[in-house]
């Protein structure tokens, strides 16, 4: 098999073009799958990706060689040096794989969702969509100005949670709250009550706004919950990943102590 070797190469040109650039990844409708983590993942889901490349000493790894052989469509081989320049870890894992993710499905109207407004931290938005998967949501809707769902470093820390999980991206949140049959929750300190005075059972959208600004004003004037979240004097407030996994799991123990 002919081992890519040139920056110039189509492919390594158009992988580059994904890591780097949401425009791409939008135009495309692809995105790339970087490590075996997320690979094994993918497989596991069912949700096989169109392409494989890998480095040039990665079949020498037993994990890399066991994916690559669930594999059944094209593989690429890349020059160790040049692959490097196609990942963002740390240490090369010698495995990426580009992907197409699934179309958005139309946005739910009753059920357990976590709506995201402009959470731009890809941190935030991938361990948020972990804890979701984890936690029983239902669907994930992100505003517009949050994180790009579909990129390298979002994918990375949702750990496979997007295989599982219904997304809708670039949502029109005003309008999907309004249209939502249940209850709309938000976190905000100002006329709110304990998240642990709350009752979270029933059809629920869990708003968790931005790291600086919290939720916009047209969806906090859509709320008819508002929700705090008690802590120790003198913190101003919460990690918003932290805060949503508290909320999500607290809607857990209500619904399974029900």
């Amino acid at each position: 098999m002919d081992v890519i070797q040139s920056r110039q190469n189509p492919l390594i040109k158009a992988c580059i073009k994904l890591m780097e650039n949401r425009r791409e990844r939008l135009k495309t409708g692809q995105t790339l799958l970087d490590g075996p983590h997320l690979l094994a993942a993918a497989l596991d889901a069912g949700q096989a990706p169109e392409r494989l490349l890998l480095s040039q000493s990665a079949p020498q790894r037993a994990e890399v060689a066991a994916l690559a052989a669930r594999f059944e469509g094209p593989v690429s081989v890349v020059a160790d040096a040049l692959f490097a320049e196609l990942t963002e870890l740390e240490s090369a894992s010698g495995v990426l794989a580009l992907w197409a993710p699934p179309p958005a499905p139309a946005p739910l109207q009753r059920g357990l969702v976590l709506a995201l407004d402009g959470v731009q931290d890809p941190g935030n938005v991938g361990a948020m969509l972990r804890t979701a998967a984890a936690a029983g949501v239902a669907q994930v809707w992100l505003s517009p100005s949050c994180a790009d769902v579909w990129s390298p470093k979002v994918l990375r820390a949702g750990m496979g949670a997007h295989f599982l999980l219904p997304v809708v991206e670039r949502a029109d949140l005003p309008v999907l709250l309004a249209n939502f049959a249940g209850r709309k929750a938000v976190t905000v300190l100002d006329g709110s009550i304990s998240l642990y005075q709350a009752d979270l059972r029933g059809d629920l959208v869990l708003v968790m706004g931005s790291e600086g600004q919290g939720v916009s004003r047209e969806v906090l004037a859509l709320a008819d919950l508002r929700l705090a979240i008690p802590m120790r004097a003198g913190l101003e407030s919460l990690n918003v990943g932290a805060a949503a996994a508290i909320c999500l799991y607290e809607r857990l123990r209500q619904t399974l102590s029900a």
